[in-house]
């Protein structure tokens, strides 16, 4: 068999960082690989879902009032066991989870990371068979080497991740992740069991010609809001469109493709939720890294994302994230 070397996996890939910077200590490549064991666990299980017992719900409600899916324990379940068993991370917060968890191991206080996941987003879809994904972010912890994490290294700023990243399970699963130096995109080569390096140095399209955002909410939104999204509606050829509107339901689905091709994703506060649904820690600051790093921006309608200073590990927060071109209109609407 002939093996292609231009191809990197994910371990090449990061020892390969690894020696490009040599005051590393190579924690935070351990603990992405970590992740991506979990990611693989993962992936086979949804890959197999209909043929096992692992479909509906569990009859239990999580922390945020959801309904638990059977899935959603098996991937928390798998994310929490290769970080508590790796050498890189010092606790960690779960969407799934009351509260974080501190790993108060003699090997695991050592750690200077904590990790922070919604281990199953867009877990509503997963019994009709569509794509669903995992979400992470990584800090350095505050509190000092050698104890065991406290509340307060978990509610940083997003500006403050050094990393963050996320797994979407689809016709292919793909790994995603971003340091300050770029986001790099992995798919997982079945045959052989690895990540693979595909899409490298990601960089967001300045403009794109796709909105997202659920219309069935439409008149709960602020009235800026709407007339942004009848704008989008409006665009002809000569101001940059038409437009397209595309809404899987599926946070990890939805930016991923508008990262890939250009686009926004709209999330806002309801007059129901005026705080918004989506939550800050677990899926709003992550993908807005990324974003950042890529070249695009994200917002909550009036503050950068990654600014808000958060105040509980559930925060929630109305979302706008996407193309630079394409949020700095958005943002011209807002302002108005």
């Amino acid at each position: 068999m002939i093996v292609n070397r231009k191809v990197q996996t994910l371990d090449e890939f990061t020892i390969q960082q690894l020696r490009d910077v040599p005051q590393a200590t190579g924690e935070l490549s351990h603990l992405l690989r970590n992740i991506g064991l979990a990611g693989k666990r993962i992936h086979r299980e949804v890959n197999k879902a209909g043929l096992v017992d692992i479909l509906g719900d569990t009859g239990d409600v999580n922390v945020q009032g959801e309904e638990v899916k059977k899935l959603d324990v098996y991937a928390n379940e798998q994310m929490m066991g290769v970080l508590r068993h790796g050498i890189a991370c010092a606790g960690i917060a779960s969407e799934e989870l009351p509260d974080f968890v501190a790993f108060d191991d003699a090997k695991s206080i050592q750690s200077k990371y904590v990790c922070m996941f919604d281990p199953l987003d867009g877990s509503s879809n997963i019994d009709v068979n569509v794509s669903i994904g995992t979400i992470f972010s990584v800090y350095r912890r505050l509190s000092p080497i050698g104890t065991v994490v406290t509340r307060e290294d978990f509610l940083q700023p997003g500006n403050r991740q050094v990393a963050a990243g996320y797994i979407v399970y689809g016709s292919s699963s793909m790994l995603v992740y971003a340091t300050r130096r770029g986001v790099n995109g992995f798919t997982l080569d079945p045959s052989i069991g690895e990540w693979t390096l595909s899409h490298p140095d990601i960089k967001c399209p300045e403009r794109g010609k796709i909105y997202s955002v659920n219309h069935g909410n439409f008149f709960q939104y602020d009235e800026k809001v709407r007339r942004y999204i009848e704008a989008c509606q409006k665009k002809t050829k000569a101001d940059g469109g038409p437009y397209t509107q595309r809404y899987i339901g599926s946070m990890v689905a939805d930016v991923h493709r508008n990262l890939i091709k250009g686009g926004i994703f709209m999330y806002p506060g309801t007059i129901d939720r005026p705080k918004g649904k989506l939550r800050l820690m677990y899926e709003c600051n992550p993908f807005a890294f990324i974003m950042q790093v890529a070249g695009g921006k994200a917002t909550d309608g009036k503050t950068n994302i990654l600014d808000i200073q958060p105040v509980e590990l559930h925060q929630r927060t109305p979302l706008f994230i996407g193309s630079r071109l394409m949020m700095e209109e958005l943002e011209q609407y807002l302002a108005s």
